[in-house]
C-alpha cells in the first residue's frame, strides 16, 4: 500500500484518518480503504483538498452509498460538525464488474441504492477494521473473483501508479509483455482514464509528496528526478490540476 498521505494535498489538516490494506480475497478488488473520522466544534470547517489516484471509489457514508469514477483535477470536500465515511479505492477488476462504462464516471458519481451496504457499514463505525471488513464482504458477494482481463487490469494499475521506473508507456507494456493498444483499451475500459494519464498522475502525486517532504530538493531537481522535460513542465501539470503553481504550493506547505 502506497504512504497513507500520496495524494492528501495538506495532510495537517486531516482529521482521525486511518488507511487500511485489504486481506485475502478483497487484495483482488481493493487497493486499500481509507476512512476518514470527525467530530469539529460548531463553527468550524476543515477544508480537504486531495489529488485522487486514477481509480474509483467505493464510498459509504451515514446517508448512503455512492460509486465515484476516476478524477482527472484535484478536489475539494469541506469537513463541519461530526462526521464519518469508509472508501475503498476500487482494483480496475472490481470497477468493471460495478458499472459497464467506467469512462462515463470520470469525474462524475453515481448513487448506489445498497442500504444493507450502508447499515452493516454503520453498524461498524467508530472500528475501521471492523467497517472495512463489512464494505470488503460486501464486495466479494457483489462482484465476486477478478477475470483473466480483470487482473491483467489490476496489474496494469499497480505497476502504473507504484513504480516510479515506469515512465513511458512502452515501458508499462514491455513489463507485462502486452501491445501499447492493449493497454490502452484495457485503461478506459477498466478505469475510465488511459494509461499515459495514469502514469501523469502519480508523478503529479509524487512531485507533490517531495515538495511537502523535502525542503532542500529544487523545483528543477524534482522535475528532472521524476521524468518531466523540465521545470517548465511540471509547472504546467501543477496548474492545471491543482490549480495553482509548485511555487505557490510550496510556499502553503513551508517545504
Amino acid at each position: 500500500m502506497t504512504d497513507p498521505t500520496r495524494g492528501v494535498l495538506y495532510p495537517e489538516r486531516l482529521p482521525r484518518f486511518t488507511r487500511l490494506a485489504p486481506t485475502g480475497a478483497a487484495s483482488d478488488l481493493v487497493a486499500w480503504f481509507w476512512i476518514p473520522q470527525w467530530d469539529l466544534p460548531a463553527g468550524v470547517a476543515s477544508p480537504q483538498p486531495v489529488l485522487g489516484y486514477p481509480a474509483a471509489n467505493l464510498v459509504v457514508e451515514p446517508d448512503g452509498v455512492t460509486l465515484w469514477g476516476a478524477s482527472t483535477r484535484a478536489s475539494e470536500r469541506e469537513l463541519r460538525g461530526s462526521g464519518w465515511a469508509v472508501g475503498a479505492v476500487l482494483r480496475p477488476a472490481a470497477f468493471a464488474r460495478l458499472h459497464p462504462a467506467p469512462s462515463e464516471l470520470v469525474d462524475s458519481h453515481l448513487r448506489l441504492d445498497e442500504p444493507a451496504l450502508q447499515l452493516a457499514v454503520a453498524a461498524a463505525i467508530p472500528d475501521p477494521e471492523a467497517a472495512a471488513g463489512a464494505a470488503a464482504e460486501w464486495l466479494g458477494d457483489r462482484v465476486g473473483a477478478p477475470s483473466a482481463e480483470g487482473r491483467l487490469a489490476n496489474a496494469m494499475a499497480e505497476l502504473l501508479m507504484t513504480d516510479p521506473g515506469v515512465l513511458r508507456l512502452d515501458d508499462a507494456a514491455e513489463r507485462l509483455r502486452v501491445s501499447v493498444r492493449t493497454l490502452q483499451r484495457l485503461g478506459h475500459r477498466t478505469v475510465g482514464v488511459s494509461p499515459a494519464a495514469m502514469i501523469r498522475r502519480r508523478r503529479l502525486q509524487e512531485a507533490a509528496q517531495r515538495i511537502r517532504q523535502d525542503p532542500d530538493a529544487t523545483l528543477a531537481g524534482i522535475a528532472a528526478d521524476l521524468g518531466y522535460s523540465d521545470q517548465a513542465h511540471l509547472a504546467h501539470d501543477f496548474r492545471a490540476v491543482l490549480g495553482l503553481t509548485a511555487s505557490d504550493y510550496r510556499a502553503e506547505v513551508g517545504g
